[in-house]
């Protein structure tokens, strides 16, 4: 018989064992990463079909359900919907049945240096859910449903036809100047005006919408949710509203627009995580014509994989051209639009993991993360190539990135990290400073990891990165500046979930800097629960003070804005 402290030294030891038998590298993992790569998915709630496998441990229905739902909100983020693995490893029955229930409930309990967190010794699963994990990733992987034509046209609505919406702009909003801000958890945007910074409406959206953006005419604005809702909203209206939605899948991140002249406002385009593909829309009605998969072969290893998710998506302001990045495969798509019957697209092969980023100042070259994999890969958007590949920090982050130019390294662009307290400045300009470019030519230091956004403007001498999935409320619930022309001299911290003033005991993070149209505004937006209070923060760029808070009880979880100017004309 075990005494109970030979039995903690027998899990301590499996626990070790388990831990480097799934162990991605060497390395630890910071609790801003763990934060980042074990986010929730949409899909726990969708039918999925349940094939039994013999060889698994017995589980009811009721207790698989309650599995696949933690496993969503929890674990797919980094296994991949079909456990195939993704930033994590795989974690199918081939591997997963050999290791047995024990093994595994030790694995979950304690985590992995790696990146696994300790879900159980934590306090986030209970005794009983760790054991319901470590039967239930024995079982096969239950596949979600497609989602194709026929699925989106049952969802798509057009709430305003094009020819009953305004021929000129019906209200007195200075509509380059209106921000559109991410009420994540209410499942709303606020379109807040940026001269009086009122609340011009809410709007009913998808969850947590993703991200923003704008019509090449800036009349039109696309939001799209996680779970994958697109609505668009038309600006002209007396109160600008939606007049157009579709859902293009069960999970998605990514929305873009034609931009490309004489196809402005023409095309719309969003990539989807579940199923892998992205949709072609008509830019007026979001009406769904072409619809492409991204499952295909991984960067380097040549390996098939099944659920490549589509990570970001721009467009050229070179050629009629979307660069639809892939996350897994690490590929960047340059699709041609001006045939969607003889689609042609060319495959860039970059690094794998493709998440978010932004066009550098001459909008030639999109500088994407490979998040996973410590790069900064550089799409020439003219030539339709890589112009470089650049090592950078742990887990870049950079939203869109920030522009702007170094008294010696001429025009760079910045990235912050989730896994360090570094902000990389690569260089951009290959024609005038050919010594520099696509290479890491600085790397200045931040408060610490948990970065998500770094923001600069071309009128601004500032540069400025929050940080709030860092472990540290000091760090998270506040904001670095640096002067561009001193970066030597370090940074000053903006206390500004103090400004916001708010009295209760909420989160208060601190997320995405955003310009005004004018180049003189940075807003802040306070994030805490749904049922804390939140604010947004305006600081005055020129003296960094407090200019403005605002607070109202629809803010519901306010996380990212988009300033419309901006955002139109890729500025930042």
């Amino acid at each position: 018989m075990h005494t109970p402290k030979l039995a903690r030294l027998s899990a301590l030891v499996m626990a070790s064992l388990a831990m480097s038998a799934f162990a991605q590298d060497k390395h630890g993992v910071s609790a801003p990463e763990v934060s980042y790569q074990a986010g929730s998915s949409p899909l726990s709630s969708v039918p999925m079909y349940q094939s039994s496998n013999p060889k698994a441990p017995k589980m009811t229905q009721t207790e698989f359900e309650k599995a696949r739902e933690i496993y969503f909100q929890r674990c797919a983020g980094c296994h991949g919907v079909l456990r195939k693995g993704a930033t994590g490893k795989p974690l199918t029955p081939d591997i997963t049945l050999g290791k047995g229930t024990d093994y595994l409930k030790v694995f979950i309990e304690y985590g992995s240096p790696a990146g696994m967190p300790n879900w159980g010794t934590s306090g986030e699963l209970t005794k009983d859910e760790v054991d319901l994990m470590a039967r239930y990733i024995q079982q096969d992987a239950p596949t979600p449903p497609e989602f194709g034509l026929a699925d989106m046209k049952k969802t798509w609505k057009i709430v305003v036809p094009p020819e009953q919406r305004p021929t000129k702009k019906m209200n007195h909003y200075n509509i380059s100047n209106i921000f559109s801000t991410t009420l994540r958890d209410a499942g709303e945007v606020a379109l807040i005006d940026g001269d009086t910074k009122q609340i011009i409406n809410i709007v009913k959206t998808g969850y947590a919408v993703h991200i923003s953006r704008m019509s090449a005419s800036g009349r039109y604005l696309f939001v799209i949710g996680r779970d994958a809702k697109i609505n668009m909203i038309d600006l002209w209206m007396e109160k600008p509203d939606t007049v157009a939605e579709i859902r293009v899948g069960l999970e998605a991140r990514s929305v873009e627009t034609s931009k490309f002249k004489g196809y402005e406002d023409k095309l719309a385009i969003a990539g989807s995580y579940w199923p892998p593909q992205y949709t072609i829309m008509n830019g007026d009605t979001l009406e769904p014509l072409k619809i492409v998969s991204t499952r295909g072969n991984v960067v380097g290893t040549q390996e098939y994989h099944p659920e490549p998710r589509v990570a970001s998506i721009v467009a050229s302001h070179y050629k009629p051209e979307f660069v639809v990045n892939v996350k897994e495969t690490g590929k960047s798509l340059i699709v041609d639009y001006s045939n969607l019957n003889a689609l042609k697209t060319t495959e860039i092969e970059s690094a794998p993991f493709l998440h978010d980023g932004g066009l550098d100042s001459s909008h030639r070259y999109f500088m994407v993360a490979a998040n996973s994999s410590n790069k900064i890969a550089a799409i020439d958007l003219k030539e339709g190539k890589l112009a470089g590949l650049v090592e950078v920090g742990k887990i870049p982050h950079p939203g869109r990135g920030a522009n702007f130019t170094h008294p010696k390294y001429g025009p760079v662009w910045a990235t912050g990290h989730l896994g360090d307290e570094t902000i990389s400045l690569v260089g951009t300009d290959p024609k005038g400073h050919k010594q520099y470019a696509w290479k890491e030519v600085a790397k200045i230091t931040g408060p610490g990891g948990g970065a998500l956004f770094i923001k600069s403007h071309p009128k601004s001498s500032h540069l400025y990165s929050d940080a709030p999935l860092n472990p540290d409320p000091k760090i998270s619930q506040s904001v670095v500046v640096y002067d561009i022309n001193k970066l030597d001299k370090g940074y000053v911290t903006l206390p500004v979930a103090e400004w916001a003033g708010i009295k209760d005991d909420g989160a208060k993070r601190v997320v995405q800097p955003e310009f005004n149209k004018a180049g003189d505004e940075v807003w802040f937006s306070v994030w805490s629960a749904k049922n804390k209070e939140s604010a947004l923060v305006v600081v005055d760029d020129k003296t960094l003070k407090l200019k403005a808070v605002i607070k109202d009880p629809r803010l519901i979880t306010p996380t990212g804005h988009f300033n419309v100017y901006n955002t139109q004309h890729d500025v930042y």
